[in-house]
């Protein structure tokens, strides 16, 4: 579940392995470069934790983070 806290919305994942992290990492940059929108996150080894917010509207959630946070839970 997302959950939005200081203006950014925040989920973090977790998978079997760092293969399946990265995997699932990957899914995601490809998503982010066809909407044109790029997330901060983290990886270490299974868990992958992101963050989302719009920067050109000063760095808060917008329905632009709302579709892409739902976007990349389809990806699981």
């Amino acid at each position: 579940m997302w959950v939005e806290t200081n203006n950014q919305l925040y989920k973090k994942f977790s998978f079997k392995d760092f293969s399946e992290a990265f995997a699932f990492m990957t899914r995601v940059a490809f998503l982010s470069e066809k909407c044109n929108h790029h997330p901060k996150w983290t990886n270490v080894y299974n868990s992958v934790e992101i963050w989302l917010s719009t920067h050109d509207a000063g760095n808060v959630v917008t329905e632009k983070d709302k579709e892409l946070a739902k976007a990349i839970d389809s990806l699981i």
